[in-house]
């Protein structure tokens, strides 16, 4: 089929019926806490804040985290199609991985030995979330150094309030290529949780372990299936000292081990080991809650160790070498929120942090002695909501860095909301940056005196409901800038390689809309479309156009059907010759996905169980240059609430 039909085909679906994407719509006196890491009605918040419910997560049963946040507008999570080894991308608004920060129960996730600080999303479970709010542009005023093409705010499940509940599930399904079939389940994912509230005690705890084999990472011939397992427990407690005082503790544990491929591997050398890799993570921490009458403070404090191994079979050796990997990381954010009236507040806080890495390869090693920074952020937003509709919402913070020169950040977000029509206009102007990593500062290629990227971005835009709040939609357009990237330089002459910060700016323009129509009850279509303009040389695993369409009908009060349309424009990628040791500049074509779910309470608000095919026309497409992608396959699953 030709692939410019296709692709309007998709917008004019998208558009002639009236769709948004597989979220539920944010109402506007929905709860959002992103903007202001406190919650306040989403009408008063001059971003528009994409939220994932946990009705929202029910409805993507047996899918992951990186799945079900592809299917965001604006947001590409390129690896969650291809084996659940594949190692992910996050790209908002054109920013990779290193400028999208997320954050778990108000803690910044990172893995400070990787090269970007990138945290890795493959770690956690979709069963242990109970929402998440997606925020998109320069936000480092709240959220400090990665925030620069947005935040992902990921909450995680919390206590019911009676004695004990809980619930206990199992998922299995086939693990399929488009080429490949096998009918026998190859992809287990079981747990179980317990919680619930005793006098002023309450309690959450969980324990999730996932299985899949079937397919390679990589794909061509002769390679052997890569087999992929995780175990997650969580165990949260609370204690309500007081009706103003209540004092939370986490500790939790991550293990993921995964099979991957070389660049030789079964090719000129059938009988050789498989390459491994395994990370494990270690989490703990501490947050206080205190409610005063003009107010509140929280403290979000974490302890992350992090390990990450390599077995990989050397070509050159004939032997198999080890790269070893560990970072720690201490974060403390102490915020206050004050309120003056009724209409004016603010936001007073203080973030430490502290990371170090000690790296030992083949060909290097680096000492957490000398690898090692701290960086101590005090910040403040102010927050005015006007009685005739006015927002705004301004504020700053200023890095002291450890190592490099202080930076201060900024952001300005008025929005008007028409108190006689639901229509809000927002609009924001903010600056962010990225501290180059313990790897690009203190590795063989590192280089101290690099400095901070910088990040702006401004957005215009809108959002409403109309027809009796059955429809809602909003739109926003961007721009954004980013200056004194880190790169690699490769001296010709010297054969010296190191970090430098490179000159010259990157821009990149942008639309988002999104739109919903709940039609009767019983049914409801909702999609988004998303356009990214970013210079070719620097496009690569970005889609130019994206869109999502999805179509969920209650049949009744136990059954649910659901199905998700998703349309993913050509990619520019590099492929890595290892033999011949030369890159070569790819175009991946578009593709699109067919999903269909449903789901039957047998125990209403007891048992429930689901069947789903996920790429339900064995569509044939390539995710990455060199990975398999997964064809059609068939999930079944069963989930008991006690």
């Amino acid at each position: 089929m030709n692939q410019k039909f296709r692709y309007y085909s998709a917008i004019l679906a998208l558009w002639g019926t009236c769709a948004l994407a597989q979220q539920d719509t944010i109402s506007l006196k929905e709860v959002v806490i992103s903007d202001t890491k406190f919650g306040q009605s989403k009408e008063k918040s001059g971003k528009i804040i994409e939220k994932i419910t946990a009705e929202d997560l029910a409805r993507n049963s047996g899918q992951s985290v990186a799945t079900i946040l592809s299917q965001a507008v604006g947001l590409e999570v390129n690896g969650n199609q291809s084996a659940n080894g594949k190692n992910l991308s996050y790209f908002i608004r054109g920013g990779r991985n290193r400028q999208v920060l997320i954050v778990i129960d108000g803690i910044p996730m990172t893995d400070a030995s990787g090269i970007n600080l990138e945290y890795d999303l493959r770690l956690l479970p979709a069963e242990q979330v109970e929402s998440i709010e997606i925020m998109k542009g320069a936000a480092s005023t709240l959220y400090g150094t990665g925030a620069a093409s947005g935040v992902i705010t990921i909450t995680l499940k919390k206590a019911a309030k009676k004695v004990i509940a809980g619930n206990a599930y199992m998922h299995f399904g086939t693990q399929n290529t488009a080429e490949s079939f096998k009918a026998n389940p190859q992809d287990f994912n079981q747990g179980i949780g317990l919680n619930g509230m005793v006098n002023i005690v309450d309690y959450y705890a969980s324990l999730n372990s996932t299985e899949t084999k079937g397919i390679s990472q990589a794909a061509g011939e002769n390679f052997e299936e890569d087999r992929f397992s995780r175990v997650n427990a969580l165990a949260k407690i609370g204690f309500q000292t007081t009706s103003k005082l209540k004092l939370d503790f986490f500790a939790n544990y991550d293990r993921m081990k995964t099979d991957y491929d070389g660049p030789f591997d079964n090719v000129n050398n059938p009988d050789v080991l498989e390459n491994v890799s395994l990370s494990e993570q270690f989490r703990f921490g501490f947050n206080p809650k205190y409610k005063y009458k003009k107010g509140e403070f929280i403290v979000n404090s974490g302890f992350t160790l992090l390990e990450r191994s390599y077995d990989e079979f050397s070509s050159f050796s004939g032997t198999t070498d080890q790269y070893v990997y560990t970072s720690r990381s201490v974060v403390v954010d102490a915020v206050n929120k004050y309120n003056f009236n009724k209409n004016f507040f603010m936001v007073v806080g203080t973030q430490f942090q502290f990371h170090d890495m000690y790296t030992q390869t083949p060909f290097d090693e680096i000492n957490r002695e000398n690898a090692k920074f701290n960086m101590i952020d005090p910040y403040v937003t102010a927050v005015f909501n006007s009685k005739f509709g006015l927002h705004i919402n301004a504020g700053t913070r200023l890095n002291l860095h450890s190592v490099y020169d202080n930076q201060l950040v900024y952001n300005v977000n008025p929005s008007y909301h028409f108190k006689n029509f639901p229509l809000k206009i927002i609009t924001s102007y903010s600056t962010a940056y990225i501290t180059p990593s313990l790897y690009q500062l203190y590795s063989p290629y590192g280089n101290l005196v690099l400095t901070p990227e910088e990040n702006v971005t401004a957005e215009v835009g809108f959002e409403t409901t109309f027809l009796n709040k059955k429809m809602t939609f909003n739109a926003v357009g961007f721009y954004r800038e980013e200056s004194n990237s880190i790169g690699f330089f490769f001296d010709p002459e010297t054969f010296a390689s190191y970090y430098v910060n490179v000159e010259g700016e990157n821009k990149v323009r942008g639309f988002e809309t999104t739109l919903s129509y709940q039609l009767s009850s019983k049914l409801r279509v909702t999609g988004n479309y998303s356009f990214t303009d970013i210079p070719e040389e620097l496009n690569r695993l970005i889609p130019k156009h994206k869109g999502n369409l999805a179509l969920d009908f209650k049949a009744n009060e136990r059954t649910l059907f659901s199905i998700n349309y998703q349309y993913v424009d050509g990619r520019r990628d590099a492929f890595f010759d290892g033999g011949t040791f030369t890159t070569t500049n790819v175009f991946l074509g578009s593709y699109q996905l067919v999903n269909g779910l449903i789901k039957y309470e047998l125990m209403k608000n007891r048992l429930t169980v689901f069947g789903a095919v996920n790429n339900i026309l064995n569509e044939k497409f390539v995710e990455t240059v060199g990975y398999n992608t997964r064809g059609r396959n068939v999930q079944l699953g069963i989930n008991f609430l006690f």
